[in-house]
Order: C-alpha cells, then structure tokens, then sequence
C-alpha cells in the first residue's frame, strides 16, 4: 500500500470520526450555538432581532448541523459514486459555497499525508482511528477554517448560520477555537 493510498485511508477515516464525534454531541452542539449565535448577533450590531427572527437563524443553524452531520456520514450518499463522479461534485460545491475551502482541502491532504508519514507508509488499520483523531486536532473540521476565515474578514447575516455551526464544530467537536 503505498502512502498516498493510505492518506486517502486516513481521510476517510477523518470524515467517519468527524461524523462519529458530531452524532455524539448533536446535543452540546445545539447548546453552544444558542450562546454563540445571542453573542455574535451583539457584537455585530445584527441586532435588535425579535425573537422570531432569532429562532429563524437558530433552525437554520440546526440544519446546517444535520447536513454536515450527513456529509460526513460514512455510508452517506456522497460514497455511491464513482471517483470521477465524486471529483465532479466536489468542484461544483466549491463553485457554489460562499467561501472558497479548496486552500483548506489542500493543506487537509498535506497534513493526512504527513501524518502517514510522521507513522510510516503503510498505516496498519488499528492506527486509522487515532491519526484520525490527530488529524481533527490539527486540521479541524473540514470546511470550518473557510468559513471563519471569510465571515471574519465580512460579517453578515447570510453568513451568519454556516460561521456559527463552524465555531460551535471546532470548540464542541475538535476541542479547539481558532477564531480566537
């Protein structure tokens, strides 16, 4: 098996435990983003916002939560295609995302491959699961950096859902905060 090959392995393993951790914590992370979205729509002068329209942001928030829950989904619809088919719809999400997470993806691959090699080339299976989890601690949460990154540098409303899912992903999920 060759490193490359068992990157590959260990990206996938990353989507599984990423699925794995987000499933667990569904519930934590609905919490957090009730604090996150009150604090951001204050220190972004979104406000004032009845509570309508508060509990609008928040469902969308929670949708936003079960999609990525399914993109990460082992058995999810993105793995019933072939590769060519796959590498197709991967461009056109990242034509159709308001954010650009191609940079992101990159330095996700740079990092899994190293990670093989830091262990070896052939990573036996037994070990899939922690690179995975030493991955998730040092990449994150795969598209969260783009989101951050583009919401910091233009906060809006329309933004507002995917950056909160992203903060409350990184500190909840990944135990990490890098926005701030």
């Amino acid at each position: 098996m060759s490193q490359r090959h068992s990157a590959r392995l260990l990206l996938k393993a990353y989507y599984e435990r990423l699925y794995e951790r987000m499933a667990a914590e569904r519930d934590r992370l609905c919490e957090r983003i009730d604090a996150l979205l009150s604090a951001e729509v204050d220190q972004q002068g979104f406000g004032p916002m009845d509570r309508d329209k508060v509990q609008a942001y928040r469902e969308a928030c929670l949708a936003f939560i079960d999609e990525r829950i399914e993109m990460y989904n082992p058995i999810g619809i993105q793995y019933t295609f072939d590769r060519s088919t796959s590498r197709l719809a991967g461009d056109l999400e990242f034509q159709i995302n308001w954010y650009d997470s191609r940079r992101e993806f990159e330095n996700l691959v740079a990092t899994a491959r190293a990670l093989v090699s830091e262990v070896c080339d052939e990573v036996p299976d037994e070990m899939l699961c922690e690179l995975a989890d030493r991955l998730i601690g040092r990449a994150g949460a795969f598209p969260d950096e783009s989101i951050i990154a583009n919401y910091s540098d233009g906060p809006s409303l329309q933004k507002l859902p995917d950056y909160i899912v992203a903060r409350a992903v990184e500190q909840v999920v990944c135990k990490r905060d890098p926005a701030t």
